[in-house]
């Protein structure tokens, strides 16, 4: 690896980088938007909300740089709305000629809207809580949610953003001196608050002696009893995993001396869950149609391409497991499939990930999205199901446990399903670890590609899977080190990378190069670079609700969703993008909660799509939160150049050794090896 070279590190005029959000207030309910529950990725140190200073001092800021911040300040504060900022007034209609408006998968319609009512504003306003919080609480409530906050003030805590110390305030102005910790109301609410805020950290369920441990820590004064009342209300599941019942849901019996675990968690997840190993089971025991597959596997252009041709004509669920170079072999399933008269199709995480499936002679590719909602691919037999012989799901480690089962409740018996990923990657922004549970399990059989991916970046990132950072060879540079001391130095370099030095040396233009970093909030989070990345690469005073023609964002229409755009207008009916050659209009009222700067991302967000450049940075305190997934992710969204904007010292090659990914606690697996196990 090349270290610091002068022609990609030269000295330039340090931008500004300041985190324009305020810190939360503990005190106060929130007005602002949950990034990291929106965007799917847990917060690290330095993350959402976290409170920073940039990398200079703010009164160098220009004035364009303090309206921004202003504005986004306004915005995030809720003091205005991000559909305020919408004033120019609505064109006249454009001519027949404009391209129609972006395909419903890649812009989703907006949930119906519960318009909040009168008592619901009597109702906050006597609790404490802001009137600005009564169109979330309408919508997490419905219309009788009123009725449902003086009846359980605790249900406030199903509002995205409220705290259990907000709730517990808001109960207390409502009850008075009725109000306790150990109501009964409060720790069915905070048991409830606890799985979902599970579910956000990638779990399906929870061991209950953490639940215990978190409600004790809340000042529940009988965790027993609150996780009993709670099961017994029907507000969670309870589920035995272990050699004497596994997967069985039941009650608990309180003795202490079971030999078998105990999981609790919601049945939104758990019957997930449960749907999706039935629907695997069902596709393994099904009987498959026939074909020449032996002259496609003699055909393949690999010996790891035949492999795989040959354990799908074997078994109706297969595991593939490689880089991105690997991705040729399930291609080629694909094509030797079509070649069978077999109605074959591959899926991928992304629209990137669907063109490069594209490059490799599937030209008729989709996203998963785009697949499941009917808007890509060969739609549903009169049954319902896909009309499909073959699907082949590429970034499989991108399926969360929901989108996994309503995949294969799509397919009918006699569809081969192949889960194809990169095994190094970070899991699913949702709950669940499909693919790692299916490989786990050996309920099928797996394939593990023996094509490497090539060159210096292809070495760096196959020992990063391995647990090792290598020093390897880059001639080319294709490999950067910028060691930086401090986070606004850590600001100031990525910012002369991207605007400068790759454009310079390597020859990738500015708007070809992502930033990636840990979190959202802090220093060197992805606000703090945005703004500075905004300042040099596209100034203006953020008139719609931030943002300003030729803006790069990140557009998330749904949580683990993300699409890279551009800004490309504003008007009445919202902010105008282009997303990977699609227009997206974003209404005002969702610009908000949808739409953030994008020259700087999570490696969450990035994960499914590759650029030709990547500039990861990696502050100082992000040091506790780095995990191997996490460093091969964001260090192989690069094509051509990567360069390490490094203030982490050795904790880097550290988690890379010892730190393999953030645990998750599923019962796929289990429910999987249970299924497959022999009748006694």
């Amino acid at each position: 690896m090349t270290n610091d070279p002068g022609h990609l590190a030269d000295d330039a005029t340090a931008p500004e980088a300041a985190d324009t959000a305020p810190a939360p207030d503990a005190a106060r309910l929130p007005h602002g938007r949950a990034d990291d529950a929106r965007d799917g990725a847990p917060g690290p140190s330095g993350g959402e909300g976290a409170p920073g200073a940039g990398g200079s001092p703010a009164g160098a800021r220009s004035a364009v740089a303090e309206a921004l911040a202003a504005a986004v300040r306004a915005v995030e504060s809720g003091e205005r709305s991000a559909a305020s900022f919408f004033t120019e007034p609505k064109p006249k209609p454009r001519p027949a000629a404009r391209p129609a408006p972006v395909r419903p998968a890649q812009a989703p319609a907006a949930p119906a809207t519960v318009a909040p009512s009168a008592g619901l504003v009597e109702v906050l306003a006597a609790g404490g809580a802001p009137e600005q919080l009564a169109p979330q609480a309408a919508q997490a409530l419905g219309e009788q949610a009123a009725d449902i906050l003086r009846e359980d003030p605790w249900r406030l805590l199903a509002v995205p953003g409220v705290r259990p110390e907000q709730a517990d305030g808001f109960a207390r102005a409502l009850l008075g001196p009725e109000c306790g910790p150990g109501d009964e109301r409060r720790a069915q609410a905070l048991v409830v608050w606890l799985l979902e805020r599970a579910a956000l950290a990638g779990h399906t369920v929870l061991q209950a002696p953490a639940l215990r441990a978190e409600l004790a820590r809340r000042s529940v004064p009988d965790p027993d009893e609150a996780l009993q009342n709670a099961i017994a209300e029907g507000a969670v599941l309870v589920f035995h995993e272990g050699p004497e019942g596994e997967g069985e849901a039941g009650s608990e019996d309180g003795d202490g001396e079971s030999p078998v675990s105990l999981l609790l968690g919601l049945d939104r997840y758990a019957m997930a869950e449960e749907s999706l190993a039935d629907g695997l089971a069902r596709l393994i025991a099904a009987p498959l149609p026939e074909a020449d597959w032996e002259a496609a596997a003699g055909a393949a252009p690999s010996p790891s391409a035949a492999e795989l041709i040959r354990a799908a004509a074997a078994c109706g669920l297969v595991a593939h497991s490689g880089g991105e170079a690997a991705r040729a072999e399930p291609a080629a399933l694909v094509t030797a499939a079509a070649g069978l008269g077999l109605r074959a199709c591959a899926a991928a995480h992304t629209e990137d990930g669907r063109r490069r499936l594209a490059a490799l002679g599937v030209p008729d590719a989709v996203t998963v999205a785009g697949l499941l909602s009917g808007q890509e691919g060969p739609g549903r037999d009169e049954d319902g199901s896909l009309a499909l012989d073959l699907l082949v799901v590429l970034d499989a480690p991108q399926l969360d446990v929901e989108t996994a089962a309503l995949l294969v409740e799509s397919l009918a018996d006699g569809t081969r399903l192949v889960l194809g990923g990169d095994p190094g990657v970070l899991w699913s922004a949702g709950p669940g670890r499909v693919f790692a549970d299916v490989v786990a399990a050996r309920a099928c059989p797996v394939v593990v590609s023996r094509t490497p991916d090539p060159g210096p970046l292809g070495e760096l990132v196959s020992g990063i899977g391995v647990g090792e950072l290598l020093q390897v060879a880059a001639p080319g540079k294709e490999v950067v080190i910028v060691p930086v001391r401090d986070p606004g130095e850590a600001v100031h370099r990525t910012v002369q990378l991207v605007a400068d030095s790759v454009p310079r040396a390597i020859g990738v233009p500015a708007d070809r190069t992502q930033v990636i970093t840990p979190g959202h909030g802090g220093p060197a989070g992805t606000r703090a670079l945005n703004a500075a990345l905004k300042e040099r690469l596209n100034p203006g005073p953020g008139r719609f609700g931030g943002f300003d023609p030729g803006d790069r964002v990140a557009y998330v229409p749904a949580p683990g969703r993300m699409l890279p755009g551009t800004v490309t207008s504003a008007d009445a009916e919202g902010l105008h993008l282009d997303c990977d050659g699609a227009p997206v209009v974003v209404p005002p009222d969702r610009v908000g909660d949808e739409v953030r700067h994008g020259w700087a991302v999570t490696a969450h967000q990035a994960a499914g799509t590759r650029w030709p450049a990547a500039v990861v940075v990696l502050p100082g305190d992000a040091a506790g939160s780095l995990t191997r997934s996490w460093i091969y992710t964001a260090f192989s969204r690069a094509e051509r150049h990567l360069s390490v904007v490094q203030g982490v010292d050795q904790a880097l090659p550290r988690a890379v050794a010892e730190v393999p990914a953030k645990e998750r606690t599923t019962r796929l697996r289990s429910l999987l090896e249970a299924q497959s196990r022999p009748a006694e």
